[in-house]
């Protein structure tokens, strides 16, 4: 399991810093909109800048992805961008969800490997007053 979340984490990493990079340097062909749902949407996204900030977070978090140190880190930032990208894909365009859900599943398989980082967030211990 070890060497499959190490293969997934940088699998992630490429994913991102490709994908991030791309929102800058448009080196990868966009074909149009599927629908015009989508093409507003992406409009809006790029008219207010929003979308410079949504790369840059997907930058961010495919180099933390190629560090150990960083990696539940990476998971944080990477966690509500590929809940976005489902969210799009399966609101706007169905056809395009299987790359984004690749993606889940590799972010599945490396937080499998980390969840030790996130037992805080899911359990907590209760002190009583004697034990302090």
């Amino acid at each position: 399991m070890k060497i499959a979340s190490t293969i997934a984490r940088y699998l992630l990493a490429l994913v991102f810093i490709v994908f991030g990079l791309n929102g800058f340097l448009h080196f990868i062909p966009q074909p149009p909109p599927p629908s015009e749902m989508a093409g507003q949407y992406f409009t809006v996204m790029f008219a207010s800048h929003y979308l410079v900030f949504v790369f840059a977070l997907q930058l961010i978090a495919g180099v933390l992805f190629l560090f150990r140190r960083t990696v539940p880190l990476a998971l944080t930032i990477a966690g509500p961008l590929i809940v976005n990208i489902l969210l799009f894909h399966a609101l706007m365009d169905p056809g395009g969800i299987v790359p984004g859900l690749v993606v889940m599943a590799l972010w599945f398989v490396v937080y499998w490997q980390f969840r030790a980082a996130f037992y805080g967030i899911f359990f907590t211990e209760v002190q009583s007053d004697r034990s302090r």
